[in-house]
């Protein structure tokens, strides 16, 4: 019994190995059809103010509602750009607009550097990490925070601590987004910052520990910048393994299910009530060595992994001012099926709506 399953597990591990090589060098999926016109400037912002670079955007639970992280009408803060974020900003980060485009609410002022990940839960809390990659002088207690917010503007709970990085339950480094399951535990995607935290954290409804999983590395199980969060009606936990240009799939105990690369360097994933998984890519060009994938939203299902359509990135990945990063870093789509795409480059929020 013992040769028998050992010669087993070999099996089992020469096909994942087989499937992992097969789908990592796949061809890069392109050519579906896109059904779906552009809009920009839907969402309003008030007088006087711009939009910021933003990557965090979710529905509210009525299924129209806009829910959006904005920097502050600035971008990142990082060591070679001379940009603030919210570090020194009392703006409001978290912004609402009604399915007509209008800011009816807003808050969250003073607490963040960088919003970055976002989740509006099922009872309408929101959700915001805080990931700067480094702060202006004199500027602590900021960042490395995940906060949740009653739909109201009411601060209720903070994970991690403010200021401070580390590697333990009661520290992040850079989390980049969270998701809470229909139970209310909560799942954390941290380490934007390198390296250091390449992991999921699981906490209760109540913010305590339970566990972590994942270290960094590019075998199933391990991540590159785990960008984005998404669960599906099955409680499986998708995770945008963006540095290694996949998306995971693990159980809610961080068992490794399946990976997929059809949907190409996600930064920002989302799974609708009916499965429909939309998946933007905002990376990929020839400096990383994906210039035969294109940018974009990919959409497709979430039971299968199977693409549908494909939505091309407007800009030019490879020259112009947004090589780093253009289209989306966040997205979503309401219960129409309008899709909403949050960018940090063009410090935008699109709007896309099917024509066919």
């Amino acid at each position: 019994m013992i040769k028998t399953s050992k010669f087993l597990s070999t099996i089992a591990l020469s096909i994942l190995t087989s499937f992992t090589f097969a789908q990592a060098n796949m061809e890069p999926v392109n050519d579906k059809p896109n059904p779906y016109q552009i809009y920009t400037g839907y969402l309003k912002m008030p007088t006087g103010r711009e939009w910021g670079a933003t990557s965090s955007i979710d529905i509210d639970p009525d299924g129209k509602s806009i829910w959006v992280g904005e920097r502050c009408g600035s971008d990142s803060i990082r060591p070679a750009f001379p940009v603030r974020g919210c570090a020194e900003s009392d703006a409001p980060v978290v912004l609402k607009f009604n399915s007509d485009g209008d800011l009816v609410r807003s808050f969250g002022g003073g607490i963040f550097a960088v919003p970055h990940g976002f989740h509006v839960d099922m009872d309408g809390n929101v959700w915001v990490t805080d990931a700067p990659f480094t702060l202006p002088p004199g500027v602590e207690g900021k960042g490395h925070i995940v906060v949740k917010f009653s739909p109201e503007g009411d601060r209720l709970l903070t994970l991690g601590t403010a200021g401070e990085t580390g590697e333990d339950e009661s520290h992040f480094n850079m989390p980049s987004d969270v998701h809470v399951a229909p139970n209310g535990d909560i799942f954390v995607a941290d380490g934007h910052g390198g390296d250091s935290n390449a992991r999921i954290v699981k906490f209760d409804s109540e913010g305590n520990f339970i566990r972590t999983w994942g270290s960094a590395g590019t075998d199933p199980g391990q991540f590159n910048a785990p960008h984005g969060l998404a669960m599906d009606s099955q409680g499986r936990l998708f995770v945008a393994d963006r540095g290694n240009n996949r998306i995971q799939i693990f159980d809610q105990d961080g068992n490794f299910l399946e990976q997929w690369h059809q949907f190409s360097r996600n930064s920002g994933i989302y799974i609708d009530a009916n499965d429909v998984l939309y998946a933007v890519d905002s990376e990929s060009n020839e400096r990383r060595g994906r210039g035969e994938w294109k940018r974009g939203i990919r959409v497709g299902s979430a039971r299968t992994g199977e693409v549908d359509y494909f939505i091309p990135d407007p800009f030019d990945a490879n020259n112009g001012p947004y090589r780093t990063s253009s289209g989306g870093e966040g997205v979503v789509a309401d219960k129409d099926g309008i899709i909403y795409s949050a960018e940090v480059g063009p410090r935008s929020v699109k709007r896309y709506v099917r024509f066919e």
